[in-house]
């Protein structure tokens, strides 16, 4: 069987599972999804959501952020792993965006990149959510995934990405994503996968036993 059409196998399976797979980050607007993209690296993103509920009461603009006092930006997502990292990437990443782009979060790959802290896993998002660009994001769940069901046979986030963009739809690129984040949540995760319950089990060329 080819691989685009195995995708759209797993697909439709998971489209059943989980109709309504989205981000679950809590945001209202694109910069909100930046920051908050930002901060869920290794941390849930039912924490982010409580944590940036205050942070973006404080924080409005870019340029709020661009002028906040690093060490206040601190104590608002000190709760976060990585935080100072975090608080750094947020200032900087702002600056240049009031710097380059008036404020506004961009709309393609090579600006996004610009921005400090901002790497091509948040910029994917971005682009599919916000710009309603096709995108793969590749996250711990989606390389988990891609490598168990044969998708991909690549470790590296760029191959891995560049493997489903040839066999994912544009149409479905985004929502297939989020899927298989909730499907690595709730079935394949790391460390004890639940196979014998998985709505993918009969199909997945790499069961485990």
């Amino acid at each position: 069987m080819r691989k685009k059409d195995f995708v759209l196998l797993v697909y439709n399976i998971l489209n059943k599972e989980y109709p309504d797979a989205k981000c679950s980050l809590k945001t209202e607007n694109t910069l909100q999804l930046l920051i908050s993209t930002e901060l869920s690296a290794q941390c849930k993103d039912d924490r982010v959501n409580e944590v940036t509920e205050k942070l973006y009461k404080r924080y409005k603009t870019a340029f709020d952020f661009a002028e906040a006092d690093l060490c206040e930006l601190e104590d608002y997502i000190k709760t976060l792993g990585l935080y100072k990292n975090k608080a750094k990437n947020i200032k900087y990443g702002c600056k240049k965006l009031c710097e380059l782009f008036g404020g506004e979060v961009p709309g393609t790959m090579e600006q996004l990149l610009e921005i400090d802290g901002v790497g091509r896993k948040t910029a994917n998002l971005i682009l599919g959510e916000a710009f309603n660009v096709p995108s793969i994001v590749v996250d711990t769940h989606a390389s988990r995934l891609s490598q168990r069901m044969g998708l991909s046979k690549n470790t590296d986030p760029f191959k891995i990405e560049m493997d489903l963009k040839k066999i994912v739809p544009p149409e479905i690129q985004t929502k297939f994503c989020h899927q298989l984040v909730l499907h690595g949540r709730k079935y394949c995760n790391a460390r004890k996968p639940n196979c014998d319950e998985c709505p993918v089990r009969d199909i997945c060329p790499k069961k485990l036993k």
